[in-house]
């Protein structure tokens, strides 16, 4: 599938086009940016012919059946809108856009003009976590009970930049990090049917905030949290996911991250032995998981060309960035009103 990058800074240029272009499946024919210095040197950096700072004319390229979209989010929508309306298939960042109306005007919009949608909530590509899953749904782990995801960084205040501005990002560490961990439990446990959360600014100065704990209610009857802070030093945070179920756990570091990379350990119990033997605390050995890795991008991108193929819908739609998103906004509702948010 041939391909536009709109927007080549940031993750595009750490993550997504190295992850494109290491598949056979995608060739990259235009570049652009608002910086024509930065569309130049991404371009030249990957082999890319053409780069410009105008979407509009890459959009006009005919030859372009797709774009990845990598700006900030405040541009998404009228970005989403111009390349649909080109009749090219779209894989856009998360979030997709500033409100909840906004997002279901652009899911609403892909399907009138007949395009696919993705969303980049790569992390359910990591082998580990499609294994972990692929455990849930044979009944290995039991009935679930319980999920943590932590996603976690240092960032410290810096001029400018729109991820720390609320009406250009929507939101701090949770809008950026923890809608990644909220997307990975609702992958493994199902749907969501309360939230509340404790969120705000505890440590830097700018206006969105840098700390946040999200607790969630599935409709199963599990419980999720899901931890992200923008004010802990980046190698202190492990990227941990746990997941508990009546028949054990499966614990992971490492796995939330850019990188397909970490470990997963498995402590599973083979038969109920009661509550006398458990006492005893044997029976239960740590067992390796075995999963095959690969880049995370490069999976996402060739499972949106195979949706594309076979006129399905991505399995990171437009429908699942919005129900990730609500689950966002009920944490902020939380935090103002002290309620638990029914969804």
């Amino acid at each position: 599938m041939n391909f536009g990058i709109i927007g080549c800074g940031g993750i595009a240029d750490r993550r997504t086009i190295p992850g494109m272009i290491e598949s056979d499946k995608v060739k990259i024919l235009a570049v652009e940016d608002i910086s024509e210095e930065l569309a130049k040197k991404v371009s030249q950096k990957y082999g890319v012919t053409e780069y410009t700072t105008s979407e509009d004319k890459l959009l006009k390229n005919d030859n372009i059946q797709a774009v990845y979209i990598g700006a900030p989010v405040f541009a998404h929508t009228e970005q989403i809108i111009k390349a649909a309306d080109a009749g090219k298939h779209i894989l856009c960042e998360k979030p997709l856009a500033l409100s909840t109306r906004e997002t279901e005007k652009i899911i609403e919009y892909c399907e009138k003009k007949n395009v696919a949608l993705q969303v980049g909530f790569m992390m359910r590509y990591h082998g580990y976590h499609t294994k972990a899953k692929e455990m849930i749904e044979n009944g290995e782990l039991g009935r679930p009970v319980m999920g943590r995801g932590q996603l976690t960084c240092w960032y410290p205040p810096i001029p400018g930049v729109w991820r720390q501005d609320p009406e250009k990002g929507g939101g701090g560490a949770l809008m950026d990090m923890a809608i990644h961990t909220v997307d990975i439990l609702r992958y493994m446990f199902g749907e969501v049917e309360s939230v509340s959360s404790f969120n705000g600014t505890q440590t830097h100065g700018y206006p969105v905030e840098d700390s946040g704990v999200i607790l969630l209610g599935f409709k199963n009857g599990a419980y999720g949290v899901c931890d992200s802070f923008f004010n802990i030093p980046d190698e202190a945070a492990k990227g941990v996911l746990e997941l508990y179920g009546t028949k054990g756990s499966l614990m992971a570091d490492g796995t939330i991250a850019q990188v397909a990379g970490g470990k997963m350990v498995a402590f599973l119990q083979k038969e109920d032995k009661g509550y006398d033997a458990q006492q005893e605390r044997e029976g239960i050995m740590p067992v390796e998981v075995k999963a095959e890795l690969k880049n995370m991008y490069r999976a996402e991108v060739e499972d949106f060309i195979d949706a594309v193929e076979k006129k399905r819908k991505p399995m990171n739609s437009g429908e699942e960035a919005l129900k990730n998103f609500a689950i966002i906004q009920a944490a902020y509702k939380s935090q103002q009103t002290g309620n638990v948010i029914r969804l």
